[in-house]
């Protein structure tokens, strides 16, 4: 793109949830800045139903190559979800099925050159998956939907000063375990380190997390981390990145010298990241050259509909992927 503002699509996320909501509320907000341009992507009839309600006046304007009129809320139309099937608090294979849809289509327009990044609004895998579509997160659906190796895509989280990128992420935790190997853990820490220079941190120090508690211990705990964590932590020296471990994760958080962690699963990473940030991190999916980010909480169905969900994450989001330098090279050919 050559406009030197960043123009992100922000997808609308599970359409039952409260992604709608929060997304109307962020591009009402951010619609005069001078930094940004925001696009909604989702269905035309869920986009107004809320811009009629939280949309702050505005008025909706479809997505072209022309600028936003004063006031205007930028959106792309994707026709996914039924009107009859619009139903906030619901959880139905319908919306989520919508979900991907939109999803697909914000990739499509960075393909396209008409966006630089994308932010999508919280999803829910149980309704994705009752649309017959394998889906465990953002991260794996942007692998699938641009060509890229599920393995090589990773999801960072970002919020309360730390930055935690995960090896694995949402399945059985023998699973998880099953699947290590120090080509893994190598392809994790070199992620979070390039990561880490995209926001900003020139020479990024990062630290790695055992597998068992002590990291084994000297083997008290177990080999695990002898035979897959610390050879990959030597291959990443090798490259020439500044990382340390493998070392507890209760330690090694409390080091105030570490620009970024590699958790090897899902709750080593998301706890302290909910503890200390609550709902305002941010979810980065790197390693599939399209810049892409969600938010760190869920769809809320308990509160969908009523126009009361707090849409300071989505604006964190939003400002924290305009800030990012674009780069899309290592995109490829996308499969849906």
């Amino acid at each position: 793109m050559n406009d030197a503002i960043k123009t992100i699509a922000l997808t609308i996320g599970d359409p039952n949830g409260i992604g709608p909501e929060i997304a109307v509320r962020a591009a009402a907000e951010l619609r005069a800045s001078k930094d940004i341009r925001i696009v909604l992507v989702g269905d035309a009839h869920v986009v107004r139903h809320y811009v009629e309600r939280v949309g702050a006046g505005a008025r909706l304007q479809p997505f072209t190559a022309a600028p936003a009129a004063d006031g205007a809320i930028l959106l792309h139309a994707v026709h996914a979800l039924a009107a009859s099937e619009f139903r906030p608090g619901q959880i139905e294979a319908a919306a989520g099925r919508a979900t991907v849809a939109y999803v697909e289509a914000a990739i499509g327009l960075v393909r396209d050159g008409r966006v630089d990044a994308i932010v999508g609004c919280p999803h829910n895998e149980t309704a994705v998956n009752a649309a017959g579509i394998p889906f465990s997160g953002y991260p794996g659906l942007i692998a699938r939907l641009t060509g890229t190796p599920e393995e090589k895509v990773f999801m960072m989280l970002v919020g309360g000063g730390l930055r935690i990128l995960h090896a694995t992420l949402h399945e059985r935790i023998h699973h998880a375990l099953a699947r290590l190997t120090p080509d893994l853990i190598e392809e994790a820490g070199l992620a979070c380190a390039s990561t880490l220079q995209r926001l900003g941190v020139a020479h990024p120090r990062i630290g790695v997390f055992g597998i068992n508690p002590h990291a084994g211990e000297n083997g008290l705990f177990g080999d695990d981390d002898d035979h897959i964590t610390a050879p990959a932590v030597a291959r990443l020296r090798q490259a020439g990145i500044a990382a340390e471990g493998p070392v507890g994760a209760d330690i090694m958080l409390g080091r105030k010298d570490i620009d970024g962690f590699v958790a090897i699963y899902h709750d080593q990473g998301h706890i302290p990241i909910k503890l200390l940030a609550g709902r305002n991190a941010s979810a980065l999916s790197v390693g599939a050259g399209v810049l892409f980010s969600s938010v760190g909480h869920g769809s809320a169905f308990d509160i969908a509909g009523q126009c009361k969900a707090d849409h300071s994450a989505v604006l964190r989001t939003l400002r924290l992927i305009g800030n990012l330098p674009t780069d899309t090279s290592s995109m490829q050919a996308g499969i849906a």
